[in-house]
């Protein structure tokens, strides 16, 4: 799967895109869009906590570019135009039914402290394996922490740490400087690590808080469904196989320590992508805006 931040790509073939999705082309749209898509839908699900909420995120934020691709004038880089598109929408975007409401980093550690520590649930009582729990709470649990960040922070966060956007890039497309970009990641970094480190077993050993011991407290309390995981029947790839390590370099070890866990995320994509993304194109205000083929 194409990453924008990671692979070398031609801009040209972009150009070359919009220039034949303008004169009606549905093949060049549909291209174009596929070219980009996936990493709409990466940061929306960490901005909206749920797959499908995040797919509809996506599909608005594809509608508003495509509908929008007449005024693409050419003065900034294709990619940076439609994530600037993507970036405003998720950070004014009316909360979803299924997003997780605002939360301190308090009160998560509440909930997370007020679970049960159980064992394990017994293999025949679930539909999935085991391990696939365990694994569905980690993302489960971390994304969540993710949603103690406000909004732009945890952009700045899933672009700069998670995805390995550079300080440039990342401030193309938040329309900030550099040092700017920067300086918010720290922050968000610093909040978020400084949560961790008092809070969750996988980056310190001494603290209490296990995955497999909260797991069955977690399919209690609803936040994992066996019989619908959110998270691990979508993995493709993990966001470090699509995210290049040369891409941010993280001097600190143990910050290095903490982005791997998001970096172990998995790396989403909307099902059955070619016929998801001709459902957003078919839309009647889309062909008629674009005299599509």
């Amino acid at each position: 799967m194409f990453n924008p931040f990671t692979e070398v790509i031609d801009e040209s073939d972009d150009l070359a895109l919009v220039e034949s999705a303008r004169g009606g082309s549905l093949e060049a749209l549909e291209k174009l869009v596929l070219r980009h898509q996936a990493w709409v839908y990466n940061v929306a699900v960490r901005m909206v906590f749920h797959p499908q909420d995040a797919e509809e995120v996506t599909q608005e934020v594809l509608i508003k570019a495509v509908t929008r691709l007449s005024t693409f004038r050419g003065e900034s880089a294709f990619r940076t135009w439609l994530y600037r598109i993507a970036t405003s929408h998720v950070l004014n975007m009316k909360r979803r039914g299924g997003e997780l409401r605002p939360q301190t980093f308090s009160s998560y550690a509440a909930a997370i402290n007020d679970t049960p520590d159980l064992d394990l649930p017994d293999p025949k009582s679930v539909p999935v394996d085991v391990p696939l729990l365990v694994e569905e709470a980690k993302l489960t649990c971390t994304t969540g922490m993710l949603m103690c960040l406000d909004r732009k922070q945890r952009l700045v966060f899933t672009l700069g740490e998670i995805l390995g956007t550079s300080d440039t890039v990342g401030g193309e497309v938040l329309e900030m400087s550099a040092d700017n970009f920067r300086q918010s990641l720290t922050r968000a970094r610093r909040d978020l690590y400084q949560f961790m480190h008092g809070q969750c077993g996988l980056v310190n050993a001494n603290n209490p808080c296990r995955c497999p011991k909260k797991t069955k407290g977690f399919i209690a309390g609803g936040h994992v469904d066996p019989d619908h995981l959110l998270f691990v029947p979508l993995r493709v790839r993990r966001i470090k196989d699509v995210a290049a390590d040369t891409v941010r370099e993280i001097e600190d070890v143990l910050d290095r320590k903490y982005a791997a866990l998001f970096r172990e995320h998995a790396f989403l994509e909307p099902p059955d992508q070619v016929a998801w993304v001709r459902r957003v194109l078919d839309g009647p205000d889309i062909r008629t805006a674009l005299h599509l083929d």
